[in-house]
């Protein structure tokens, strides 16, 4: 545990990207041999749950994320369960701070067996724009899925925004897609070198 007081959080109102960061290393990137979800072999991983289930980086993440996306016409926030939900709790609670009128989604990785069986819960409704939102991005496999089940629905994707981007494919899978790509954070902001392009096929 670190033994960093506790934030004052009238202080801490504006995102604050270097305190992100700082977070990231501190609890959150790991370096050894690892399998990603994506399948491939990694030197280092970015545990995104360590900071998107911890309160001062859930607020910074969610404070970002919503200024990240200020200039984009969006009804709601949505992504993958599990990883996308608590970002979409933590930016739901940033926007009624600011007196933001939006709403929120899940999308499950299998419908349900009973009630609706739906693969979208939430109080989303089939024509509504959508943001699409997730921790780290590798090659946005998680994310495209995420948007076809909420293009399935009905509703349109706005656009797709994640904390970090590994940059391995995924912006250019997106731009493919023509899905517009955000990111708060990407590899480099830790001083780690991308793959060459050919290596992130």
């Amino acid at each position: 545990m670190s033994a960093r007081p506790p934030p004052d959080w009238t202080e801490t109102a504006m995102y604050d990207k270097q305190r992100l960061v700082e977070l990231f290393q501190e609890r959150a990137l790991k370096f050894g041999q690892f399998t990603l979800a994506s399948g491939k072999q990694a030197s280092y991983y970015l545990d995104g749950k360590q900071l998107t289930l911890h309160a001062e980086g859930l607020r910074l993440i969610s404070q970002g994320l919503l200024d990240l996306l200020q200039d984009v016409e969006f009804d709601a926030v949505g992504g993958m369960s599990i990883g996308a939900d608590p970002i979409v709790a933590g930016i739901l609670t940033v926007a009624a701070e600011r007196n933001q009128p939006l709403l929120g989604c899940l999308v499950r990785k299998e419908a349900k067996g009973h009630g609706t069986q739906k693969y979208v819960e939430g109080p989303v409704q089939p024509g509504m724009r959508i943001a699409v939102v997730e921790d780290v991005v590798t090659t946005g496999g998680s994310s495209i899925l995420a948007a076809e089940r909420i293009k399935d629905f009905g509703c349109e994707v706005a656009c797709v925004a994640t904390i970090v981007d590994r940059m391995e494919g995924g912006a250019e899978r997106f731009a493919s897609e023509n899905l517009p790509f955000r990111s708060l954070l990407t590899i480099e902001d830790f001083g780690i070198t991308p793959p060459a392009k050919d290596e992130t096929a």
